[in-house]
């Protein structure tokens, strides 16, 4: 294997690893979409000064996530996020009511009241969740959009990709993409009444209602997700031969077989989250099922993304014209590029580290009604 293409494949395992981590953080959204599901005030509070010390790990991962994409894969970054705007946009826009909700809810002389920057967060809980795994749905399923290189030389309009009339909204519409969506949501809820147990102490009848929504959720992921993967499985793809791409059925189930290791990561990683959901719905004791289900979710996730993307698969399939489909080869950066990027990428394993001991050290005890009452900032 040439060094461009051990590059090319180094930068979307980084990529998968990134987009897997997102998807275990949104957690987060999922509790935002619970705080009016039967929680009195108190519990509310208790509720959203657990996920507001962990918002910013998923804010911060959705830019890194996109600027690494923008580094490693500038051509998809320019397609998707540069054509497909209004639903990166949606996306960015529900973020940011996010931030905002946490640093103004309860401020001193906030005129809104914190309800307005709640229906803010359970915005942010449906379709931040939602839309990403839209966005998510059309390296599978395919966007609307052309390429052509060659534009880079005309002078008066060097526009390389060009999107669809509708500019990523098409996507909305697409129902293998929204089957995805609500995969993802439904998963980011059981995570996160996963993490409610885990964290949150002192509350036996909020506990119990917890391992209530562990069992519900759980049990809704887990159809839409065996859903989605028989649709996947069973779905035609482009694979690059040749010099043309060619149409071929069932070419993630080629891809995942032929790469046997991951299809034993995939089948352990949902052997995990099965685990994690069913313990924590029947067994009073246990706390730890945020851990089984986020390594399992993380797991699933970069095998995903792998076989999206490996052995010449088309990782953003053009619905427009296959030829403008986007592969890892044909989209990323430079060798010199790649290279320089590669020698900054050995410090992840350190920063991983830090959030590794600042998560522990904010969840070295469960957060109770009294400790909250003791803090000197609360959001």
């Amino acid at each position: 294997m040439e060094t461009i293409e051990m590059l090319q494949a180094y930068w979307w395992l980084l990529i998968a690893v990134l987009g897997a981590v997102l998807v275990f953080l949104l957690f987060v959204q999922g509790g935002q979409s619970m705080l009016y599901c039967r929680s009195t005030e108190a519990e509310r509070q208790l509720m959203v000064n657990s996920l507001g010390r962990k918002w910013e790990f998923t804010f911060t991962t959705l830019v890194v996530f996109g600027g690494a994409f923008f580094a490693s894969f500038p051509l998809f970054y320019s397609t998707s996020f540069g054509g497909a705007y209004w639903l990166w946009m949606l996306i960015l826009f529900s973020f940011v009511l996010q931030a905002v909700s946490y640093e103004f809810r309860r401020k001193r002389g906030n005129i809104y009241g914190t309800k307005i920057y709640d229906g803010f967060l359970m915005f942010n809980g449906l379709f931040g969740c939602v839309l990403l795994g839209v966005a998510v749905g059309m390296l599978f399923f395919g966007g609307d959009f052309t390429v052509a290189k060659s534009n880079i030389l005309d002078g008066s309009a060097p526009v390389i990709s060009q999107w669809g009339p509708l500019h990523g909204l098409e996507a909305i519409a697409c129902w293998k993409n929204l089957l995805l969506g609500f995969t993802v949501f439904f998963l980011a809820r059981t995570m996160a009444a996963l993490y409610f147990i885990n964290n949150i102490g002192g509350d036996e009848a909020f506990t119990l209602r917890m391992r209530r929504k562990v069992l519900v959720n759980g049990l809704v992921f887990a159809v839409l997700f065996v859903g989605f993967t028989v649709l996947l499985m069973v779905s035609d793809g482009l694979r690059y031969v040749d010099g043309v791409f060619v149409s071929e059925p069932n070419i993630y189930l080629h891809n995942l077989l032929s790469m046997w290791w991951l299809a034993v990561v995939f089948l352990s990683g949902v052997v995990a989250v099965l685990y994690a959901i069913f313990r924590s719905a029947f067994d009073s004791r246990w706390r730890s099922g945020i851990w089984y289900a986020g390594f399992g979710a993380v797991g699933v996730v970069v095998v995903l993304f792998l076989i999206a993307g490996y052995c010449s698969t088309a990782y953003l399939p053009s619905t427009a014209d296959a030829a403008s489909s986007l592969t890892i080869a044909n989209s990323s950066s430079s060798e010199f590029t790649l290279s320089v990027m590669s020698c900054v990428s050995v410090l992840i394993p350190f920063v991983l580290a830090y959030i590794w001991y600042v998560w522990r050290k904010m969840n070295a005890t469960p957060l109770t009604d009294k400790e909250l009452k003791s803090e000197s900032h609360t959001y």
